[in-house]
């Protein structure tokens, strides 16, 4: 009896480090595959984040604040750029608070609301491309300013150009 009770613990133990080798194994086995997937998705992740920077470069591009030339060109007439660039923002902005027709844009409303400008990209030190709309037609307007000897600052539209409605 005693033999067949050592037999069968023998038994036992060796199933159930059977058991414990194969469980291990399968374990390990998907550790490594999720580890290797992990990695291949870090290598897109680089990748996807490499090309979102060169994007956002490119985006960068013609940008007044990231345009050293056209920053020095107000510098070297004393304006702080800090304090500049979103004072041109504002002025045109401000320019949607008039009640009558936008005097920038080329376009009259062909709805109830008005022409506004919605937003703003300062390319350099002497245009600025806009957005306007009236909440149903929109367009695009390039327009050139300057800041006179007296500190006055001047909006001249070059080209704007109204989007067919959809």
């Amino acid at each position: 009896m005693k033999k067949n009770l050592y037999l069968y613990l023998f038994v036992f133990a060796l199933l159930l480090v059977i058991f414990q080798f194969i469980n291990s194994k399968n374990i390990i086995e998907k550790y490594e595959t999720d580890i290797t997937s992990l990695k291949e998705d870090q290598k897109t992740s680089k990748q996807t984040i490499m090309d979102l920077e060169d994007q956002n470069l490119d985006l960068l591009y013609f940008n007044l604040e990231n345009n050293d030339d056209a920053l020095t060109y107000f510098e070297r007439d004393g304006y702080n750029t800090a304090e500049l660039i979103p004072f041109l923002k504002d002025e045109l902005y401000k320019l949607n608070e008039l009640k009558d027709d936008h005097p920038l844009v080329p376009y009259a409303s062909m709805t109830d609301k008005p022409m506004l400008i919605n937003k703003v990209r300062l390319l350099n030190h002497k245009w600025i491309i806009a957005d306007f709309s009236d909440g149903e037609y929109w367009g695009e307007m390039l327009l050139n300013y300057e800041i006179t000897d007296d500190r006055q600052l001047k909006f001249k539209v070059v080209e704007s150009l109204l989007y067919p409605p959809q």
